[in-house]
């Protein structure tokens, strides 16, 4: 009999169409066009794990309608929410090695009426799930932040764990509703104004801070350095083999998902810890992000490194 897939849903407030020029091995032009945008970047890797995930978004216009089909061709089951507006989309230029933007076209905000359609659709896919990955909007002003404080609360309050990766406002947002584990990077971090540097103490600072507004456990990836994650007073080191960078967008989304699809099937923090950095060191050493093969993602886990730095024993 077939092992059935835990399912796992996804928030996906600004799903984007991504058109990529690449330069093929005989010096013509190939064109890539795929989904994009944090949640649907999560929630591949996670079905890539082997998550049944359910990705729950606002889709509308010709673009909305060519990334229900392309998300639906990646595994991934759609729980679209219809739009008077268009997706977001944008085109990049890869033919030179460097990600160089031609154009972007952010999507206009919501309305009221399907920022309410977009909770209660969320609501329901989430209240069937083991787990729920949380990922921000591409654009600010795509969705309220307040959206995520209240699915963040409703989910705490209904047993279903949050995973989020966020910064800026929708960040703020979902601690005010609680979170189970926050993945984020320290330059967001800093950038938010919320870590005063990229110096250890800075960052464990700003972790226990975290953990205060809202944040159950706390992982902060850097970049080349290892990562650290904080749990009920325990600080923790993640160190990946150091392997060579491709490309390293996609990284901490595929992190997330690792944490994520850990911790949904009742691993330890530890455990998921090795499999979130797994997750995105398998993804540096690819094009295309949040992508890469299950098996390649298990056999890097045994040779992550996780150490408890200070804490209980």
């Amino acid at each position: 009999m077939e092992e059935q897939k835990p399912y796992g849903f996804v928030f996906a407030p600004s799903t984007l169409l991504t058109v990529t020029l690449e330069a093929a091995p005989d010096g013509s032009t190939e064109l890539h066009v795929h989904p994009g945008g944090q949640g649907f970047w999560i929630g591949r890797m996670a079905s890539t794990l082997g998550m049944d995930v359910h990705l729950c978004g606002p889709f509308g216009g010709e673009s909305g309608s060519v990334l229900v089909d392309l998300i639906g061709r990646e595994g991934l089951t759609v729980h679209l929410v219809e739009t008077a507006s268009a997706n977001g989309s944008y085109i990049h230029d890869r033919r030179e090695g460097e990600r160089k933007e031609i154009v972007e076209i952010p999507p206009p905000p919501l309305t009221r009426h399907e920022t309410d359609d977009l909770f209660s659709a969320s609501l329901a896919s989430a209240m069937c799930s083991k787990v729920a990955m949380l990922g921000g909007p591409h654009y600010d002003e795509a969705v309220s932040p307040d959206v995520y404080t209240r699915l963040c609360s409703d989910l705490g309050a209904l047993g279903i764990p949050v995973v989020a990766d966020l910064s800026g406002p929708t960040l703020g947002a979902a601690l005010e509703g609680g979170v189970g584990i926050l993945k984020v990077s320290h330059e967001d971090l800093i950038e938010d104004g919320r870590a005063e540097s990229d110096d250890l103490e800075a960052l464990v600072e700003a972790m226990k801070k975290l953990h205060e507004a809202g944040a159950e456990k706390v992982v902060i990836s850097r970049a080349g350095d290892p990562a650290i994650a904080w749990d009920d007073g325990v600080l923790w080191e993640v160190e990946c083999p150091p392997v060579q960078i491709v490309d390293h967008h996609g990284a901490g989304d595929s992190m997330t998902a690792g944490l994520a699809t850990a911790h949904a099937a009742g691993e330890s923090f530890e455990t998921a810890l090795r499999r979130g950095a797994a997750a995105g060191a398998v993804n540096v050493t690819r094009r295309g992000l949040a992508t890469g093969h299950r098996s390649a993602v298990e056999k890097m886990a045994e040779n992550v490194k996780v150490r408890r730095v200070k804490g209980k024993r």
